[in-house]
């Protein structure tokens, strides 16, 4: 009893204590770390022992965040522990930061994922009733990095490829392959760690409602070799100049290097009518200008969340390369031209949707599908991929 006692002062002391409520940790915490906890109303508590700081708050990181607009200040109690409990969160995955003193710092209790350009925390909130994206009880695929030799960049590249199951099982089985992007901030890991694109995949597959498919996750940045990074910061205009160099380069990635190297190394189906490429935000551009110009290499296009950066300066003729110009021929190459979008993404919905309704002026088909209350945030890109994989390489 003396031991019990001795641990249970110790926990209380450094803030371990865990509550009686019907909270519990999030499911993105570190290894038996008791914060941050979600409650069934889905607020959210957050603890850490800072007992040298002054002001600490839990940083969103920006506008649109499902954790609220924040910063939420964080109260002190004798022993330096600081704690606070948000608003109810949107369900999903959210970035946020610990402010310590005005510096943003990640919370040692919660994972890291690569956000922002960097390693930050964060949170995975539930949401009732969904688990198309959990692990489950299931046969699994594998996700495995392949290093490839990239000669436009001069440079070591990884992209992690994710197998179905039975893969291994059957050397004689090819397969269809669909090349999905990050978005601005992010890299090769996002779609595996924040989006958990392959217990998707698993899911839908197992459940016989996607075709067995290889799914391909490379890192969207990349600069020419002897040429330095570009850079995304500065105003607008800035920023949409760097994505177009930056997409220039990874388009020579991609077609001249990456896709070479999956197909000498995996067992792919060959040909425009067994390759997809999708991605969300910055990926979504990308997929645009690299698969609407090369649809000899891509039959399926799918973009989540999107910019529309030419707005209602919208030329067919000259848009792609006019690939919008003639609705037949585009009709007969594509087999499916995917847009999503959250609802509540204030800053593409509406120009997605429009973008939709003009396509359909023109007679190119094309699908819109819309993720109802979720803004620019991976719960949006869960939601599109679990619909736009299943309508990937039918007949």
């Amino acid at each position: 009893m003396l031991r019990v006692a001795v641990l249970f002062s110790l926990s209380a002391a450094l803030g371990w204590v865990q509550p009686t409520d019907s909270s519990r940790p999030a499911a993105s915490n570190v290894r038996d770390a008791e914060y941050p906890r979600i409650h069934d109303d889905l607020r959210i508590t957050f603890r850490v022992k800072a007992p040298g700081a002054r002001k600490v708050q839990i940083d969103p990181g920006g506008e649109g965040s499902g954790l609220g607009p924040g910063p939420f200040d964080m109260a002190r109690d004798a022993d330096g522990v600081w704690t606070v409990t948000t608003p109810p969160a949107v369900p999903g995955f959210h970035y946020y930061f610990l402010l310590l003193d005005g510096t943003r710092v990640s919370d040692p209790s919660s994972d890291t994922y690569f956000g922002y350009g960097k390693q930050v925390s964060g949170i995975e909130v539930p949401e009732k009733g969904t688990d198309f994206y959990d692990a489950k009880n299931v046969p699994h695929g594998e996700v495995r990095a392949c290093w490839y030799n990239s000669r436009t960049t001069g440079q070591l590249r990884r992209a992690f490829v994710y197998t179905p199951h039975g893969y291994e099982l059957n050397p004689k089985a090819r397969y269809p392959v669909l090349y999905l992007q990050h978005g601005m901030g992010e890299d090769e890991t996002g779609w595996g760690k924040q989006g958990r694109a392959n217990f998707i995949l698993d899911n839908l597959i197992a459940a016989g409602k996607a075709k067995p498919m290889i799914a391909v996750m490379d890192c969207g940045y990349a600069a020419r070799a002897g040429e330095a990074p570009v850079s995304l910061e500065g105003g607008t205009a800035r920023i949409v100049e760097g994505l177009h160099r930056i997409t220039e380069v990874f388009e020579d990635v991609l077609l001249g290097d990456l896709i070479p190297a999956i197909d000498a190394r995996y067992r792919t189906l060959p040909g425009r009518e067994h390759r997809a490429m999708a991605g969300l935000s910055m990926g979504g551009l990308q997929t645009y200008q690299i698969a609407l110009t090369h649809l000899d290499k891509f039959a399926y296009i799918g973009a989540f969340s999107a910019p529309v950066l030419w707005g209602n300066n919208f030329d067919p003729k000259s848009l792609f390369g006019g690939v919008f110009s003639d609705a037949a021929t585009f009709n007969q190459k594509v087999r499916l031209l995917w847009l999503g979008a959250g609802t509540a993404e204030k800053g593409f919905y509406p120009g997605i949707r429009q973008f939709h309704e003009t396509l359909d002026k023109l007679g190119i088909r094309n699908m819109f599908f819309e993720s109802a209350g979720t803004a620019h945030e991976w719960q949006t890109w869960r939601r599109d991929l679990h619909d736009f994989a299943p309508r990937l390489f039918r007949d």
